[in-house]
């Protein structure tokens, strides 16, 4: 039986911190899990938006997601942790202008 998810999907351990992607590309499993699931993006209007990848490729990414659910949504809570910390540790240079403009 070929193994045609592992044609699409890869996992290097010095690319996009060693997360599941779309082979040959930054595009990570997750970003089309957000994509799909948060955004109510189709697949085709995610190619729309990224044409250098392939129909296979988002099919593969979603395919990969429902294989290993639980370690795709660990690591989108985990990207959402860290910016919820930068952000609270980095005040907005805009909103402070807003808030001494309007005070």
């Amino acid at each position: 039986m070929e193994m045609v998810i592992s044609e699409h999907i890869q996992i290097t351990p010095d690319v996009c911190g060693g997360k599941p992607r779309i082979a040959g590309h930054r595009i990570k499993v997750q970003d089309i899990v957000i994509w799909s699931e948060e955004m109510g993006m189709s697949p085709d209007e995610i190619l729309y938006h990224y044409p250098s990848i392939t129909l296979a490729d988002v099919y593969a990414a979603l395919a990969y997601y429902h294989d290993h659910r639980e370690e795709i949504r660990s690591q989108i809570r985990a990207d959402e942790a860290f910016v919820q910390e930068m952000q609270a540790q980095t005040p907005s240079l805009l909103q402070e202008r807003l808030k001494r403009r309007n005070a």
